[in-house]
């Protein structure tokens, strides 16, 4: 039995199934992402005295993983753009430096945090620490997840490439918007946290 949609657009949005999904999807983790966001200009306006992000946060490894994050989402445009080209070996090539790029960001952000706890800085301190481990907990989750499917895309799932390309490429294009969707989420809270 053949699933429609997959392949071919929807009439009635012009969408593919996964891609109508995808939206949906990224829909519901802008709420997410907008209430926490919402919670901290709150929190913060009704503060006295709320920190300057600078003088707690090292802004240098916030813009580094910012240019890690946007090369990342170069790479996986590249990823898709080389599979709409035919060409499986670039795929590969872009899709592991995606992957590659998404673990950098990971290891400095894990640095991050452990100058943060060998100084005793922890959520319990301030309402300030509270919501930068908040928020980019959750989105070093979101970037776990990206990683994950973009893994098994890059991996095991690649096979579908041989059998059924148009649809491998949707795939990809799928995953692509969430790492766009995770990246975008960065470069909200990269100025937000680290530079206000």
């Amino acid at each position: 039995m053949e699933i429609p949609y997959t392949v071919k657009t929807r009439p009635d949005t012009g969408l593919f199934n996964a891609k109508l999904g995808i939206w949906l999807f990224l829909a519901s983790e802008v709420m997410l992402f907008g209430a926490l966001f919402s919670s901290y200009v709150l929190l913060r306006v009704g503060s006295p005295d709320w920190p300057h992000g600078s003088s707690i946060l090292n802004v240098p490894l916030g813009t580094l993983n910012t240019l890690v994050l946007i090369t990342s989402s170069i790479t996986m445009v590249m990823a898709w753009a080389s599979l709409v080209l035919k060409n499986f070996s670039k795929f590969k090539l872009y899709m592991g430096l995606t992957i590659l790029l998404g673990l950098v960001f990971l290891v400095v952000k894990s640095f991050e945090y452990g100058a943060k706890f060998h100084h005793h800085m922890f959520p319990k301190e301030s309402v300030y620490l509270a919501i930068y481990f908040t928020l980019t907990g959750l989105h070093a989750l979101h970037v776990i997840g990206g990683m994950v499917v973009n893994a098994y895309l890059w991996g095991p799932g690649s096979k579908m490439w041989e059998t059924d390309p148009q649809r491998f490429t949707n795939r990809v294009e799928v995953s692509g918007l969430f790492w766009h969707f995770v990246d975008l989420v960065w470069i909200f809270l990269f100025p937000v946290l680290y530079l206000l």
